[in-house]
C-alpha cells in the first residue's frame, strides 16, 4: 500500500509510472479523499482540545462558586460533536484505505514496457535444450503409461485440474521437494517455517491477495470465522512480522517453506487444463527475504540465484526473463521469471518468479525496521519460488525420458528418491 502524501507529491509521475502497468491512478480523487480524511482528523482534534478546556473550566468556576450548568452543557453537546467527528474520521479513513488497497505498487523504471510475457526481456540462458533421437512423450503420456500420475481418479475425488501422484511418482515429488528444501537451509542459508495454511483476511491483505484477488482464493468459512487457504507460502511466510519493529542489525530475514497452494485459476480459462502445469493445488518450496528497503534489489539477485541452484543441481535447461511493467504482479516493483525447457511443448514454461515488492507489502503489513540511531522506517519484502514441485516434475520426465519410456534421475535426486530410474512400467529401477 502507498502513502498517499507520496503519491501526491510524485503527481504526474505516479501517474506515467502506474499507467505502464495499466492502471489508471485518480489523483483528484486521492486528494479528495486526503484532504477529506485531513480535515476529519483535524476537525476531531480541536473538538477533543476544546472539551478538554471546558472540562478544566468546571471545577474552577465551581470552586468560585460560579453557575457551572452552561459549561456542563456546552460539554455535553461537545461529546456528541466528537462522536460525530470521529465517525467521520472513521469513515474517511476508511474510504481512503479503500481507495489505496486498490492501487498497485510502482514499477521500476528499469522494468520494459508492455502488458504480456511478449514484451518480456530475456536476460540469460543455461544449458543446452535437450534433443532427442526419437518422438518424446509429454508428461502427462509418460505419467498414466507408467501409471505414477492419475487424473481420472484425481477428477472423480475433486474435479478438473487435480492430479493423484502414487508410487514413483509419488516419491518423485516428495524427493524434490526434500532436495529443495535442504539446498535453501544448508546452503543458502534460510530458515525452514512449518506455517498454517489458512489464514486471515488481513493476512491475504498484508500480502496484496486481498481486496484485489478474492476470486482467486478459496476460502474456508465456521460459523463466525472467514479464513483464507494460502495461494503459495509467500502469505503467511511474509506476514510473520506483521505489526512488528526488527532491528535493522539482524537482517535480512531468510525462510522457505514446503506447502500446498491452493488457486482457483479464475483468469485462466482454458490454459494449460492438461497435466500439472496448472491445478487448483499443488505443491511448492517459496522463498521469502525480508531486508532494509536500500538492500532490497541486491537481495533480489541473490534470491534469483538461489532459485536458479535447484535447476542448475537438476541439470535443467532454462532461461531468466525480466517482465513487462504490465505484466509484473500487483505487489512487485519488479519481477525475474525463471522458465524451464519443455521438450514436447518446444518452449520455455514459467517455473518460478521471483519479485522485489520494496516497501509496498511492509506497509500493508506494517513491517518496520529500527536502524541503530533509533529511526524507524518500513523494510522491504521479496519472494520468489523456489521451486514449485509439479512443474519441476514435469520437466524432468521431459527432459529425462529415454526411448524405451523410462525415466532417469537427476543424479543429484538419486539419494532422496531412492532409485535411478523409473521403467517403464512406473516400477523403481534402484
Amino acid at each position: 500500500m502507498h502513502d498517499p502524501r507520496a503519491l501526491l507529491e510524485m503527481g504526474d509521475e505516479a501517474v506515467r509510472r502506474l499507467a505502464r502497468r495499466g492502471h489508471t491512478l485518480d489523483l483528484a480523487r486521492l486528494e479528495g479523499l486526503s484532504s477529506r480524511r485531513n480535515k476529519s482528523v483535524q476537525s476531531a482534534d480541536e473538538l477533543r482540545a476544546e472539551s478538554n478546556r471546558v472540562a478544566q473550566e468546571v471545577p474552577k468556576v465551581a470552586r468560585a462558586g460560579g453557575d457551572v450548568s452552561e459549561l456542563k452543557d456546552r460539554a455535553r453537546r461537545l461529546k456528541e460533536r466528537i462522536r460525530d467527528a470521529e465517525a467521520e474520521q472513521v469513515a474517511a479513513e476508511a474510504e481512503l484505505r479503500d481507495f489505496l488497497l486498490g492501487v498497485p505498487n510502482l514499477p521500476l523504471d528499469t522494468v520494459p514496457d508492455g502488458d504480456s510475457e511478449d514484451f518480456a526481456v530475456e536476460v540469460r540462458r543455461h544449458g543446452t535444450p535437450t534433443s532427442f533421437s526419437f518422438e518424446p512423450k509429454d508428461h502427462v503420456d509418460l505419467g498414466e503409461a507408467m501409471g505414477i500420475l492419475d487424473f481420472g481418479r484425481a477428477t472423480k475425488l475433486s474435479g478438473p485440474r487435480f492430479s493423484v501422484a502414487r508410487g514413483a511418482g509419488a516419491a518423485l515429488e516428495r524427493g524434490l521437494a526434500a532436495f529443495f528444501l535442504d539446498l535453501h537451509t544448508r546452503r543458502h542459508g534460510y530458515t525452514e517455517c512449518s506455517v498454517p495454511h489458512l489464514v486471515t483476511p488481513e493476512v491475504m491483505t498484508g500480502t496484496g491477495q486481498l481486496p484485489k484477488f478474492e476470486e482467486d482464493l478459496f476460502k474456508s468459512g465456521v460459523g463466525s470465522r472467514e479464513l483464507y487457504l494460502i495461494p503459495t507460502a509467500e502469505v503467511p511466510l511474509t506476514n510473520l512480522h506483521a505489526g512488528e519493529i526488527l532491528d535493522a542489525a539482524a537482517l535480512p530475514f531468510a525462510y522457505t517453506a514446503h506447502t500446498p497452494c491452493y488457486r482457483s485459476e479464475a483468469g485462466s480459462y482454458g490454459r494449460d487444463t492438461r497435466g500439472i502445469l496448472r491445478l487448483h493445488q499443488f505443491s511448492k518450496v517459496e522463498l521469502v527475504r525480508i531486508c532494509a528497503a536500500e538492500e532490497s534489489q541486491a537481495e533480489l539477485d541473490k534470491m534469483l540465484s538461489h532459485a536458479e541452484a535447484c535447476l542448475r543441481e537438476l541439470d535443467l535447461a532454462y532461461r531468466v526473463i525480466m517482465l513487462a511493467a504490465g505484466d509484473t504482479g500487483f505487489s512487485a516493483q519488479v519481477t525475474y521469471d525463471i522458465e524451464v525447457w519443455l521438450p514436447t511443448q518446444q518452449r520455455y514454461r514459467e517455473i518460478s518468479s521471483c519479485s522485489d515488492c520494496g516497501t509496498f507489502q511492509a506497509r500493508r503489513a506494517a513491517i518496520r525496521v529500527r536502524d541503530k540511531d533509533g529511526r524507524k522506517s518500513f523494510a522491504a519484502t521479496l519472494n520468489g519460488s523456489g521451486l514449485p514441485v509439479g512443474r519441476t516434475m514435469a520437466a524432468v520426465m521431459e527432459q529425462y525420458q529415454q526411448r524405451d519410456g523410462s525415466i532417469v534421475m537427476p543424479d543429484v535426486l538419486v539419494p532422496y528418491v531412492g532409485f535411478k530410474a523409473i521403467g517403464p512400467d512406473g516400477t523403481p529401477q534402484r
